[in-house]
């Protein structure tokens, strides 16, 4: 006698004949994977909702936008806490124009979806409802935040938040786009380890983007990408048309990576400076964190770089600045 546990025990040739090829990717280059968790992310207000709504409606169109290959259109339900329904249903109607009528019966959204929790079973029971109700393929979270209730900085609970994640994909079988909040101080070489709880996050999503804006390029936003199964896309550059709310890929980004981990010793004595010229190994060693976005590991060393470089004086636990750097500004440590 067959039990309900043994039905769902495959032996290896029953397992690859039944997923001999895997399912293609709803949007391409491997940004979202069929029944995928694609995390995107970013500083407020950089654009990661008008990115997202880009993507939902070019998947209900199925028309390739933003510089993505979408090969077919699919049915996607968006779950939105932040915006009014009617500031909404404008930004979604300024964003239409471009495509017309081809995401009209696609694109679904829901708009009793504020307050319900993805940590609450009633909450799942809601947004799974409501895919089921249309029978979604990819469902929008945005932003994530706004749809729990549980500490970000707990391991624990975000991963339990997780795996309410997970059961929403495994019961509607669908992909979920999930809208993300990243730490304050992101090193520029981070990208999935830049969301909020992100040790959580690791386990459970397939792909990450993450929205910066360069400092040299105000008008100009770089996308950059982590991917769980491929090598990850080159960073590519976005401009937003203000029209037509739609970002357009204007190339690959120029933008050398900085450096990881690296701290110019004219930024030692520029702490120093904004703390009166002394200050005690712990205080200055924080306010080179803060100042540089760096690790502690990395102030740390700055500090006895510094140091050994009889830049650096340390008397009654106070530290103070010897030297004008002027011949040496721009170094790394």
């Amino acid at each position: 006698m067959n039990s309900p546990a043994s039905s769902s025990i495959l032996s290896l040739a029953q397992l690859l004949a039944g997923n001999s090829t895997p399912p293609a990717c709803l949007i391409e280059p491997g940004v979202l994977p069929h029944q995928g968790i694609l995390f995107v992310g970013g500083e407020p207000k950089v654009g990661k909702s008008l990115l997202v709504a880009n993507l939902a409606l070019a998947l209900a169109a199925g028309r390739s936008r933003c510089g993505f290959d979408i090969p077919l259109a699919r049915r996607v339900l968006i779950c939105q806490f932040e915006l009014p329904t009617p500031q909404l249903a404008l930004r979604l109607s300024q964003m239409r124009q471009p495509l017309g009528a081809l995401s009209d019966d696609h694109l679904f959204v829901d708009t009793r979806s504020t307050g319900h929790l993805l940590s609450t079973p009633s909450g799942i029971n809601h947004f799974l409802l409501a895919a089921r109700t249309i029978q979604a393929e990819v469902i929008v979270l945005d932003p994530l935040y706004s749809a729990h209730d549980q500490d970000e900085n707990d391991t624990r609970a975000m991963a339990a938040l997780c795996q309410s994640l997970l059961r929403l994909r495994e019961a509607s079988h669908a992909a979920l786009i999930v809208v993300h909040h990243v730490r304050k101080s992101v090193a520029r070489h981070e990208i999935g380890s830049a969301f909020r709880g992100s040790s959580a996050l690791h386990a459970v999503g397939d792909s990450y983007l993450l929205l910066t804006r360069p400092s040299c390029q105000n008008s100009t936003l770089e996308l950059r990408f982590q991917f769980r199964y491929t090598p990850p896309l080159e960073p590519r550059l976005l401009t937003l048309d203000p029209r037509s709310l739609w970002f357009a890929a204007t190339g690959s980004s120029s933008l050398a990576p900085a450096p990881r981990h690296k701290v110019q010793l004219d930024d030692v004595q520029q702490a120093l400076a904004t703390m009166g010229h002394s200050a005690a190994f712990n205080a200055l060693r924080d306010a080179l964190m803060q100042q540089t976005s760096c690790s502690k590991r990395t102030a740390q060393l700055a500090i006895a770089r510094a140091s050994q470089q009889g830049l650096l004086e340390r008397h009654n636990g106070q530290y103070r600045w010897l030297k004008i750097l002027q011949p040496l500004a721009g170094q790394s440590l």
